[in-house]
């Protein structure tokens, strides 16, 4: 589904001049966020790596267009990332929330690991 979503800002490239292509990337750039948000409010951290894979493959893109400055000096322009800016700290602060939580189940986890107890288990085990 998201594949398909990221994939719609490069469908008719070629009828786009640079200037609206680099608009269409600071728009799906902007979507591409804001789903990403949806998917770590709902702890899907797959779907949620998938599109900040996407957004990464599309900053990639925005550098290589030139016109993508041109278009970062409009007023327009101005405007999307005064909207973006918010959602991306949102977006750092829940995947560091997120990899907190991880990191912390998984030290309760391993608190619990019988690993170490293994050798008092062999002296019951003995025969004596």
């Amino acid at each position: 589904m998201s594949k398909v979503i990221a994939m719609s800002a490069d469908t008719d490239k070629k009828e786009r001049s640079p200037l609206e292509q680099a608009r269409a990337n600071w728009h799906m750039y902007l979507t591409l966020t804001q789903e990403m948000l949806k998917f770590i409010d709902k702890d899907d951290v797959d779907e949620f790596l998938e599109l900040e894979q996407q957004r990464t493959e599309l900053v990639e893109r925005m550098k290589a267009l030139p016109e993508t400055e041109d278009y970062r000096k409009t007023p327009e322009c101005q405007e999307l990332v005064q909207r973006i800016k918010p959602l991306d700290m949102q977006v750092v602060y829940k995947a560091k929330a997120w990899l907190n939580r991880s990191r912390q189940q998984n030290a309760s986890v391993h608190a619990y690991d019988i690993q170490h107890m293994n050798s008092l288990g062999n002296i019951f085990n003995k025969k004596y």
